[in-house]
């Protein structure tokens, strides 16, 4: 059977008002106050006020005397999403092993839409901040994960990208088409991608793909560092042979009947 396409969502419904001011939290948000939810979520302020009541209820928001927090029951159901938590058992130990033999913050990421979502990131002390977090999203385009996935993806999420326009993060981000384009061919070509202080001033990123037996990406790993802590070809080697193990096991785990990212 033909499965249905996906539909557009109505942000105007109660609905799309809800999980807009969901999005309103970002990574690093502990609680914000109604009027710093109402204006990023873009809803009225009344009306938000009164959507948080029910959220409330359904646990899906904490109100506290400074304002409100994403509650449990985002948590509890965020467990439950067999795609990340999947892919993310597989591939852990992967993951720690590059950790381990890079001594660099590791990010494991998934393409939704034009952002990608990490989903898991194994953290180094003495680190630079980063805006990442599990379960937090950052622009395609900016990021090392983001153009890995892109550049062996279906073109159609390439368009969607670039039909949502190349937002500028910092003065490095790539913001014409042309040269984006450019950059996934070059990603696509030599088997990694790069992030030179794209997402953030001062931070560089390598990251390569995870490919399903298509040779399609279905998620990409990265080491991040300061600027001049990732460049070298032991690093760049490293990043894309825990891609390639990450690979082979999600590819036995299908074989084996398994259906963990599907």
């Amino acid at each position: 059977m033909p499965v249905a396409p996906t539909p557009v969502p109505d942000e105007s419904t109660v609905l799309g008002r809800s999980i807009r001011l969901l999005g309103a939290f970002r990574p690093g948000d502990d609680v914000l106050t109604l009027a710093e939810i109402h204006r990023r979520a873009g809803v009225p302020k009344p009306t938000a006020h009164r959507l948080l009541i029910q959220l409330a209820g359904w646990q899906l928001v904490e109100r506290t005397p400074e304002g409100y927090r994403l509650g449990l029951r985002l948590f509890e159901l965020g467990q439950l999403a067999p795609r990340p938590r999947g892919l993310r058992e597989i591939v852990s130990p992967v993951l720690t092993r590059l950790h381990d033999l890079t001594g660099l913050t590791v990010h494991l990421a998934v393409l939704d839409d034009t952002e990608v979502v990490y989903v898991h990131k194994l953290d180094v002390p003495g680190a630079p901040p980063l805006a990442s977090a599990i379960g937090g999203r950052m622009p395609a385009h900016c990021t090392a994960v983001g153009k890995a996935v892109l550049a062996h993806a279906p073109a159609a999420g390439t368009y969607a990208v670039l039909d949502k326009g190349l937002r500028r993060l910092t003065p490095r981000t790539l913001v014409t088409p042309s040269l984006f384009l450019d950059q996934l061919r070059a990603a696509r070509q030599r088997g990694y991608s790069t992030d030179q202080e794209e997402s953030a001033v001062g931070v560089s990123c390598i990251a390569a793909p995870i490919l399903d037996a298509d040779r399609r990406a279905v998620a990409a790993v990265s080491v991040t560092a300061r600027a001049h802590d990732v460049r070298s070809p032991s690093t760049i080697r490293a990043v894309c042979a825990a891609a390639s193990d990450a690979s082979r096991r999600l590819d036995i785990a299908f074989r084996s009947g398994l259906s963990a990212i599907a």
